[in-house]
Protein backbone atom coordinates (compact mmCIF):
# COMPACT_ATOMS: atom_id res chain seq x y z
CA UNK A 1 0.00 0.00 0.00
CA UNK A 2 2.76 2.12 0.37
CA UNK A 3 3.10 2.92 -3.28
CA UNK A 4 -0.30 4.73 -3.14
CA UNK A 5 -0.88 8.10 -3.72
CA UNK A 6 -4.00 9.91 -2.54
CA UNK A 7 -6.05 12.77 -3.36
CA UNK A 8 -8.88 13.61 -1.03
CA UNK A 9 -11.21 16.32 -2.78
CA UNK A 10 -12.98 18.78 -0.73
CA UNK A 11 -10.80 20.15 2.24
CA UNK A 12 -13.80 21.09 4.65
CA UNK A 13 -14.53 19.54 7.90
CA UNK A 14 -13.72 16.00 6.55
CA UNK A 15 -11.71 16.34 3.98
CA UNK A 16 -9.20 18.06 5.90
CA UNK A 17 -8.28 15.91 9.13
CA UNK A 18 -9.14 13.08 6.55
CA UNK A 19 -5.97 14.51 4.36
CA UNK A 20 -3.84 15.45 7.08
CA UNK A 21 -4.19 11.60 8.34
CA UNK A 22 -3.38 9.90 5.13
CA UNK A 23 -0.54 11.67 5.04
CA UNK A 24 0.98 10.73 7.59
CA UNK A 25 1.66 7.22 6.07
CA UNK A 26 1.47 8.02 2.52
CA UNK A 27 2.23 10.77 -0.42
CA UNK A 28 -0.93 12.35 0.09
CA UNK A 29 -2.76 15.76 -1.68
CA UNK A 30 -5.51 17.80 -0.49
CA UNK A 31 -7.65 19.26 -3.60
CA UNK A 32 -10.59 22.23 -3.21
CA UNK A 33 -11.93 24.13 -5.85
CA UNK A 34 -12.09 27.10 -3.12
CA UNK A 35 -8.36 28.88 -3.66
CA UNK A 36 -8.99 31.09 -0.86
CA UNK A 37 -9.22 27.64 1.70
CA UNK A 38 -6.40 26.35 -0.21
CA UNK A 39 -3.98 29.31 0.23
CA UNK A 40 -5.66 29.50 3.91
CA UNK A 41 -4.41 26.22 4.59
CA UNK A 42 -0.82 26.38 3.19
CA UNK A 43 0.06 29.23 4.99
CA UNK A 44 -0.77 26.76 7.96
CA UNK A 45 -4.46 27.81 9.03
CA UNK A 46 -7.69 25.92 9.69
CA UNK A 47 -10.77 28.05 9.85
CA UNK A 48 -12.93 25.44 10.78
CA UNK A 49 -10.78 24.52 13.79
CA UNK A 50 -11.09 20.84 13.14
CA UNK A 51 -6.98 20.93 12.81
CA UNK A 52 -5.08 22.88 15.00
CA UNK A 53 -1.85 25.26 13.36
CA UNK A 54 0.39 23.18 15.30
CA UNK A 55 -1.27 19.73 13.60
CA UNK A 56 -1.27 21.49 9.96
CA UNK A 57 2.18 22.81 10.11
CA UNK A 58 3.20 19.75 10.94
CA UNK A 59 1.99 17.98 8.35
CA UNK A 60 2.85 20.59 5.43
CA UNK A 61 6.12 20.24 7.19
CA UNK A 62 6.40 16.30 6.10
CA UNK A 63 5.30 16.98 2.76
CA UNK A 64 1.27 17.52 3.00
CA UNK A 65 0.16 19.69 0.19
CA UNK A 66 -3.42 21.03 -0.78
CA UNK A 67 -4.31 22.44 -4.66
CA UNK A 68 -6.62 24.37 -6.21
CA UNK A 69 -5.27 23.34 -9.60
CA UNK A 70 -6.32 19.90 -10.68
CA UNK A 71 -3.24 19.25 -12.83
CA UNK A 72 -1.57 18.95 -9.30
CA UNK A 73 -4.08 15.41 -8.88
CA UNK A 74 -3.47 14.07 -12.22
CA UNK A 75 -0.57 11.81 -10.83
CA UNK A 76 -2.37 10.01 -8.10
CA UNK A 77 -4.30 6.63 -7.90
CA UNK A 78 -6.50 6.89 -4.77
CA UNK A 79 -9.35 9.57 -5.25
CA UNK A 80 -11.60 10.32 -1.77
CA UNK A 81 -14.89 12.24 -2.24
CA UNK A 82 -15.57 14.30 0.53
CA UNK A 83 -17.97 17.25 -0.48
CA UNK A 84 -21.08 18.42 1.37
CA UNK A 85 -24.69 16.82 0.35
CA UNK A 86 -26.65 19.67 0.80
CA UNK A 87 -30.55 19.96 0.52
CA UNK A 88 -32.42 22.74 -1.77
CA UNK A 89 -34.79 25.39 -0.57
CA UNK A 90 -37.52 22.22 -0.87
CA UNK A 91 -35.56 20.06 1.35
CA UNK A 92 -34.67 17.76 -1.60
CA UNK A 93 -31.28 16.75 -1.91
CA UNK A 94 -28.92 18.83 -4.13
CA UNK A 95 -26.28 16.19 -5.84
CA UNK A 96 -24.42 19.26 -7.22
CA UNK A 97 -21.40 18.98 -4.95
CA UNK A 98 -20.93 15.15 -5.20
CA UNK A 99 -21.94 16.02 -9.31
CA UNK A 100 -18.77 18.25 -9.77
CA UNK A 101 -16.59 16.49 -7.51
CA UNK A 102 -17.11 13.17 -9.48
CA UNK A 103 -16.57 15.51 -13.32
CA UNK A 104 -12.79 16.15 -11.21
CA UNK A 105 -12.41 12.51 -10.62
CA UNK A 106 -13.26 11.49 -14.43
CA UNK A 107 -10.90 13.90 -15.46
CA UNK A 108 -7.55 12.50 -14.00
CA UNK A 109 -8.59 9.35 -13.03
CA UNK A 110 -6.66 6.16 -14.83
CA UNK A 111 -7.06 2.76 -15.00
CA UNK A 112 -6.95 0.38 -12.34
CA UNK A 113 -7.68 3.82 -10.13
CA UNK A 114 -10.11 3.72 -7.02
CA UNK A 115 -12.64 6.43 -6.13
CA UNK A 116 -13.85 6.38 -2.89
CA UNK A 117 -16.44 8.02 -1.70
CA UNK A 118 -16.89 9.59 1.85
CA UNK A 119 -19.90 12.06 2.13
CA UNK A 120 -23.45 11.23 3.22
CA UNK A 121 -25.51 10.12 0.35
CA UNK A 122 -28.82 7.65 -0.05
CA UNK A 123 -28.71 3.73 -0.64
CA UNK A 124 -27.64 3.28 -4.81
CA UNK A 125 -26.38 7.08 -4.70
CA UNK A 126 -22.67 5.80 -5.01
CA UNK A 127 -23.09 3.72 -8.18
CA UNK A 128 -26.40 4.98 -9.74
CA UNK A 129 -25.57 8.74 -9.81
CA UNK A 130 -21.86 9.52 -9.04
CA UNK A 131 -20.03 6.75 -11.12
CA UNK A 132 -21.82 7.48 -14.20
CA UNK A 133 -20.65 10.97 -14.11
CA UNK A 134 -16.78 9.60 -13.81
CA UNK A 135 -17.24 6.83 -16.28
CA UNK A 136 -18.62 9.85 -18.97
CA UNK A 137 -15.67 12.12 -18.36
CA UNK A 138 -13.23 9.40 -18.35
CA UNK A 139 -14.11 7.34 -20.68
CA UNK A 140 -13.61 4.82 -18.75
CA UNK A 141 -15.35 1.25 -17.42
CA UNK A 142 -16.58 0.68 -14.02
CA UNK A 143 -15.34 -2.35 -12.28
CA UNK A 144 -13.45 -2.97 -15.68
CA UNK A 145 -11.04 0.29 -15.75
CA UNK A 146 -11.47 1.75 -12.57
CA UNK A 147 -13.30 1.07 -9.21
CA UNK A 148 -15.41 1.82 -6.31
CA UNK A 149 -15.07 2.36 -2.66
CA UNK A 150 -17.49 3.86 -0.01
CA UNK A 151 -16.69 4.67 3.40
CA UNK A 152 -18.83 7.27 5.15
CA UNK A 153 -17.46 9.86 7.34
CA UNK A 154 -18.03 10.09 11.14
CA UNK A 155 -17.17 13.44 12.03
CA UNK A 156 -18.27 15.54 14.72
CA UNK A 157 -17.72 19.28 14.10
CA UNK A 158 -15.77 21.05 17.22
CA UNK A 159 -15.55 17.31 19.06
CA UNK A 160 -11.69 16.85 20.17
CA UNK A 161 -11.98 13.69 21.62
CA UNK A 162 -13.53 11.64 18.97
CA UNK A 163 -11.32 12.75 16.22
CA UNK A 164 -10.51 10.81 12.66
CA UNK A 165 -8.37 8.81 13.57
CA UNK A 166 -10.31 7.30 16.80
CA UNK A 167 -13.00 6.44 14.85
CA UNK A 168 -14.13 3.10 13.33
CA UNK A 169 -14.85 3.29 9.82
CA UNK A 170 -17.42 1.27 7.96
CA UNK A 171 -15.39 0.00 4.64
CA UNK A 172 -17.00 -1.60 1.40
CA UNK A 173 -15.73 -1.72 -2.07
CA UNK A 174 -17.36 -1.97 -5.57
CA UNK A 175 -15.60 -6.29 -6.13
CA UNK A 176 -14.41 -8.42 -3.04
CA UNK A 177 -10.77 -7.15 -4.36
CA UNK A 178 -10.94 -3.87 -3.89
CA UNK A 179 -13.38 -4.24 -0.85
CA UNK A 180 -9.84 -5.58 0.75
CA UNK A 181 -7.92 -2.62 -0.63
CA UNK A 182 -9.91 0.06 0.56
CA UNK A 183 -10.39 -1.80 4.27
CA UNK A 184 -6.81 -1.94 4.34
CA UNK A 185 -5.91 1.51 3.54
CA UNK A 186 -8.70 3.03 6.36
CA UNK A 187 -7.37 0.19 9.14
CA UNK A 188 -3.38 1.22 8.24
CA UNK A 189 -3.77 4.90 9.97
CA UNK A 190 -7.11 4.28 11.65
CA UNK A 191 -6.33 3.32 15.82
CA UNK A 192 -9.99 1.28 16.37
CA UNK A 193 -10.31 -0.09 13.00
CA UNK A 194 -13.07 -0.57 10.20
CA UNK A 195 -15.98 -2.57 9.84
CA UNK A 196 -16.25 -4.10 6.33
CA UNK A 197 -19.54 -3.92 5.08
CA UNK A 198 -20.68 -6.40 2.52
CA UNK A 199 -21.62 -3.84 -0.53
CA UNK A 200 -21.46 -0.28 -1.15
CA UNK A 201 -24.92 -0.39 -0.69
CA UNK A 202 -25.16 -1.48 2.68
CA UNK A 203 -22.41 0.83 3.97
CA UNK A 204 -24.66 4.23 2.49
CA UNK A 205 -27.20 2.50 4.36
CA UNK A 206 -25.45 2.41 7.47
CA UNK A 207 -24.09 6.11 7.24
CA UNK A 208 -27.68 7.82 6.35
CA UNK A 209 -29.53 5.98 9.21
CA UNK A 210 -26.78 7.44 11.92
CA UNK A 211 -27.72 10.65 11.81
CA UNK A 212 -31.92 9.91 11.04
CA UNK A 213 -32.03 8.03 14.10
CA UNK A 214 -30.80 10.85 16.52
CA UNK A 215 -32.97 13.05 14.45
CA UNK A 216 -36.29 11.22 15.46
CA UNK A 217 -34.85 10.30 18.81
CA UNK A 218 -34.31 14.08 19.71
CA UNK A 219 -37.55 15.04 17.97
CA UNK A 220 -38.92 12.71 20.61
CA UNK A 221 -37.49 14.24 23.31
CA UNK A 222 -38.53 18.24 21.78
CA UNK A 223 -42.23 16.81 21.73
CA UNK A 224 -42.01 16.14 25.15
CA UNK A 225 -40.87 19.10 26.03
CA UNK A 226 -43.32 20.68 24.52
CA UNK A 227 -46.05 18.25 26.41
CA UNK A 228 -44.25 19.07 29.60
CA UNK A 229 -43.68 22.83 28.78
CA UNK A 230 -47.63 23.34 28.79
CA UNK A 231 -47.87 21.13 31.84
CA UNK A 232 -45.55 23.19 33.74
CA UNK A 233 -43.57 20.42 34.23
CA UNK A 234 -39.57 21.04 33.92
CA UNK A 235 -38.66 18.59 30.88
CA UNK A 236 -34.93 18.01 32.60
CA UNK A 237 -35.94 16.81 35.89
CA UNK A 238 -38.53 14.18 33.82
CA UNK A 239 -35.43 13.08 32.00
CA UNK A 240 -33.27 12.83 34.79
CA UNK A 241 -35.99 10.89 36.85
CA UNK A 242 -36.44 8.65 33.99
CA UNK A 243 -32.69 7.97 33.52
CA UNK A 244 -32.39 6.05 37.16
CA UNK A 245 -33.86 3.16 34.97
CA UNK A 246 -30.90 1.36 33.53
CA UNK A 247 -32.07 1.00 29.96
CA UNK A 248 -33.37 4.19 29.77
CA UNK A 249 -31.70 6.07 26.37
CA UNK A 250 -30.52 9.86 27.83
CA UNK A 251 -31.04 12.44 25.55
CA UNK A 252 -32.43 16.10 25.79
CA UNK A 253 -34.43 18.15 23.76
CA UNK A 254 -32.91 21.09 21.98
CA UNK A 255 -32.27 23.31 18.61
CA UNK A 256 -31.39 20.33 15.60
CA UNK A 257 -29.30 22.24 12.68
CA UNK A 258 -25.83 21.35 11.35
CA UNK A 259 -24.93 19.36 8.08
CA UNK A 260 -25.62 15.89 9.34
CA UNK A 261 -28.70 15.54 11.41
CA UNK A 262 -30.74 18.01 10.18
CA UNK A 263 -30.04 17.19 6.54
CA UNK A 264 -28.96 13.83 6.15
CA UNK A 265 -32.45 12.22 6.57
CA UNK A 266 -34.12 14.18 3.75
CA UNK A 267 -32.06 11.77 1.38
CA UNK A 268 -33.24 8.71 2.82
CA UNK A 269 -36.85 9.98 2.94
CA UNK A 270 -36.39 10.98 -0.66
CA UNK A 271 -35.29 7.21 -1.81
CA UNK A 272 -37.89 6.05 0.19
CA UNK A 273 -40.72 7.82 -1.76
CA UNK A 274 -39.03 6.86 -4.72
CA UNK A 275 -39.33 3.30 -3.94
CA UNK A 276 -43.25 4.36 -2.70
CA UNK A 277 -42.65 4.06 0.83
CA UNK A 278 -43.79 7.43 2.72
CA UNK A 279 -41.79 7.38 5.76
CA UNK A 280 -43.70 8.98 8.29
CA UNK A 281 -41.66 8.75 11.45
CA UNK A 282 -38.70 10.46 9.62
CA UNK A 283 -40.46 12.75 8.38
CA UNK A 284 -42.79 14.03 11.24
CA UNK A 285 -39.02 14.63 13.05
CA UNK A 286 -37.83 16.46 10.68
CA UNK A 287 -41.07 18.61 10.47
CA UNK A 288 -40.74 18.75 14.21
CA UNK A 289 -37.47 19.56 14.75
CA UNK A 290 -37.21 22.32 12.07
CA UNK A 291 -39.86 24.40 14.02
CA UNK A 292 -38.02 23.90 17.47
CA UNK A 293 -36.04 27.48 16.75
CA UNK A 294 -39.58 29.34 16.48
CA UNK A 295 -40.55 27.31 19.38
CA UNK A 296 -38.14 28.69 21.20
CA UNK A 297 -38.57 32.54 20.46
CA UNK A 298 -42.59 32.30 21.27
CA UNK A 299 -41.91 30.48 24.56
CA UNK A 300 -39.92 33.55 25.31
CA UNK A 301 -42.66 35.67 23.94
CA UNK A 302 -44.89 34.11 26.00
CA UNK A 303 -42.61 34.79 29.76
CA UNK A 304 -42.23 38.32 28.41
CA UNK A 305 -46.10 38.49 27.72
CA UNK A 306 -46.65 36.78 31.79
CA UNK A 307 -44.20 39.49 33.15
CA UNK A 308 -45.89 42.67 31.23
CA UNK A 309 -42.57 43.13 29.19
CA UNK A 310 -43.61 44.80 25.85
CA UNK A 311 -42.45 42.61 23.23
CA UNK A 312 -42.47 45.39 20.34
CA UNK A 313 -39.40 47.46 20.52
CA UNK A 314 -37.81 45.09 23.18
CA UNK A 315 -34.32 44.73 23.73
CA UNK A 316 -33.42 40.84 22.60
CA UNK A 317 -30.20 39.47 23.42
CA UNK A 318 -28.98 35.69 21.72
CA UNK A 319 -26.11 34.16 23.43
CA UNK A 320 -24.63 32.09 20.32
CA UNK A 321 -25.05 31.48 16.50
CA UNK A 322 -23.65 27.93 15.43
CA UNK A 323 -25.54 25.15 15.46
CA UNK A 324 -23.43 23.88 18.56
CA UNK A 325 -21.20 25.05 21.48
CA UNK A 326 -17.28 25.15 21.24
CA UNK A 327 -17.17 25.21 17.22
CA UNK A 328 -17.08 27.43 14.28
CA UNK A 329 -19.58 25.85 12.14
CA UNK A 330 -22.94 27.71 11.04
CA UNK A 331 -24.42 25.54 8.71
CA UNK A 332 -28.19 25.02 9.06
CA UNK A 333 -27.98 26.82 12.53
CA UNK A 334 -31.57 26.66 13.54
CA UNK A 335 -30.78 29.63 16.02
CA UNK A 336 -31.74 32.11 12.91
CA UNK A 337 -35.04 31.08 13.35
CA UNK A 338 -35.44 32.22 16.83
CA UNK A 339 -34.03 35.35 15.09
CA UNK A 340 -36.47 35.72 12.69
CA UNK A 341 -39.12 35.09 15.10
CA UNK A 342 -37.79 38.07 17.41
CA UNK A 343 -37.42 40.49 14.43
CA UNK A 344 -40.96 40.03 13.58
CA UNK A 345 -41.72 42.10 16.43
CA UNK A 346 -37.91 44.30 16.83
CA UNK A 347 -35.52 45.20 14.98
CA UNK A 348 -33.43 45.58 18.57
CA UNK A 349 -31.83 42.11 18.60
CA UNK A 350 -28.24 41.21 19.10
CA UNK A 351 -26.77 38.29 18.67
CA UNK A 352 -23.19 37.21 20.43
CA UNK A 353 -21.08 34.43 18.80
CA UNK A 354 -17.50 34.35 19.92
CA UNK A 355 -16.76 31.46 17.50
CA UNK A 356 -18.73 31.94 14.67
CA UNK A 357 -17.59 33.90 11.52
CA UNK A 358 -18.91 37.33 11.76
CA UNK A 359 -18.30 37.09 7.61
CA UNK A 360 -19.62 34.30 6.81
CA UNK A 361 -22.84 34.70 9.24
CA UNK A 362 -23.47 38.21 7.38
CA UNK A 363 -22.79 36.35 3.77
CA UNK A 364 -24.94 33.32 4.39
CA UNK A 365 -27.83 34.85 6.69
CA UNK A 366 -27.52 38.43 6.53
CA UNK A 367 -27.21 38.90 10.17
CA UNK A 368 -24.75 40.85 11.87
CA UNK A 369 -23.14 39.79 15.15
CA UNK A 370 -20.80 40.55 17.69
CA UNK A 371 -18.29 38.72 19.54
CA UNK A 372 -18.84 40.90 23.14
CA UNK A 373 -21.88 41.78 24.07
CA UNK A 374 -22.59 45.30 24.29
CA UNK A 375 -22.55 47.29 27.43
CA UNK A 376 -26.65 47.43 27.21
CA UNK A 377 -29.49 45.56 29.58
CA UNK A 378 -31.84 43.68 27.74
CA UNK A 379 -35.64 42.80 27.85
CA UNK A 380 -34.86 39.27 27.23
CA UNK A 381 -31.85 36.67 27.05
CA UNK A 382 -32.04 33.53 25.09
CA UNK A 383 -29.04 31.19 25.71
CA UNK A 384 -29.20 29.15 22.24
CA UNK A 385 -25.89 27.87 22.29
CA UNK A 386 -23.77 26.73 24.78
CA UNK A 387 -20.13 27.93 24.34
CA UNK A 388 -17.92 27.77 27.07
CA UNK A 389 -17.69 31.05 27.09
CA UNK A 390 -21.11 31.90 27.96
CA UNK A 391 -21.28 29.46 30.73
CA UNK A 392 -19.05 31.73 32.73
CA UNK A 393 -20.85 35.02 32.44
CA UNK A 394 -23.07 36.74 34.69
CA UNK A 395 -26.06 36.60 32.73
CA UNK A 396 -28.85 38.45 34.81
CA UNK A 397 -26.04 41.45 34.44
CA UNK A 398 -27.19 41.76 31.09
CA UNK A 399 -30.90 41.51 31.91
CA UNK A 400 -33.34 44.02 33.17
CA UNK A 401 -34.57 43.70 36.04
CA UNK A 402 -37.99 42.14 34.82
CA UNK A 403 -36.15 40.38 32.21
CA UNK A 404 -36.78 36.69 30.81
CA UNK A 405 -34.15 34.31 30.55
CA UNK A 406 -34.19 31.54 28.52
CA UNK A 407 -32.33 28.36 28.76
CA UNK A 408 -32.17 26.57 25.69
CA UNK A 409 -29.32 23.90 26.15
CA UNK A 410 -30.59 23.45 29.96
CA UNK A 411 -27.66 24.28 31.68
CA UNK A 412 -27.63 27.70 33.13
CA UNK A 413 -28.27 28.13 36.93
CA UNK A 414 -31.89 27.58 37.55
CA UNK A 415 -32.47 30.41 40.23
CA UNK A 416 -31.56 33.21 37.31
CA UNK A 417 -33.72 31.73 34.16
CA UNK A 418 -37.41 31.76 34.05
CA UNK A 419 -37.85 28.94 31.76
CA UNK A 420 -35.56 26.00 29.95
CA UNK A 421 -36.74 23.73 26.72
Amino acid sequence: MQDKKICVIGLGYVGLPLARLFSTKYCTVGFDKNKRRVDALMAGHDDTLELSDELLQDALNKGFRCTADIEDIRDCNIYIVAVPTPVDENNRPDLTPLVKASETVGTVISKDDIVIYESTVYPGMTEEDCIPVVEKVSGLRYNVDFFAGYSPERINPGDKEHTVEKIKKVTSGSTPQVADIVDELYNSVLVNGTHRAPSIRVAEASKIIENTQRDVNIAFMNELAKIFNAMDIDTHDVIEAASSKWNFIKLTPGLVGGHCIGVDPYYLIQKAQVCGIFPRIMSSARRLNDGMGAYVANRTIHFMNKKGVMVKNSDILILGFTFKENCPDIRNTKVIDIYNTFKEYTDNVTVCDCHADACKVKEEYDVDIVKDIPDNRYDAIILAVAHAEFLKLDVRAFAKDNAVIYDVKGCLDRNIIDARL
